[in-house]
């Protein structure tokens, strides 16, 4: 296997930008987390802040890793691959083509994030770059 930094994986939260769109997100998080729409927000970040295990995660693996919001991806890929996914999601980068890495259905089954380190750990050891 190659290693991994030709591609990347891209986390694509099921929530806006925006220091607005912060605040009630993390209002809807700490007020009612079971009608809360994004599992991969809930997995990575408390209510105001990143998961320490998360953050020494991402920072230690092997990975390239793009965070956005479903706004920033529209804006920065979606015209560019005219792909249509629901989120959250995680893509895979691969040699200018964007495949799904972690299904919106998947995570979203998620119940921690030791899970979610797990699974990638897992798919990275299938993947062949």
């Amino acid at each position: 296997m190659e290693n991994h930094q030709d591609a990347r994986l891209i986390f694509i939260y099921n929530a806006n930008s925006g220091w607005r769109n912060a605040l009630l997100d993390g209002a809807h998080k700490a007020l009612s987390p079971n009608t809360y729409q994004c599992n991969l927000c809930d997995l990575t970040y408390g209510v105001t802040k990143e998961r320490k295990a998360w953050k020494k995660f991402r920072e230690e693996n092997k990975w390239s890793m793009e965070f956005l919001h479903k706004d920033e991806f529209k804006k920065e890929y979606a015209s560019k691959f005219g792909h249509k996914f629901k989120f959250p999601i995680v893509l895979i980068g691969l040699k200018d083509q964007l495949q799904v890495f972690i299904s919106t259905t998947e995570l979203n089954a998620l119940k921690n994030m030791e899970a979610l380190i797990d699974l990638i750990n897992k798919r990275s050891n299938e993947i062949v770059v």
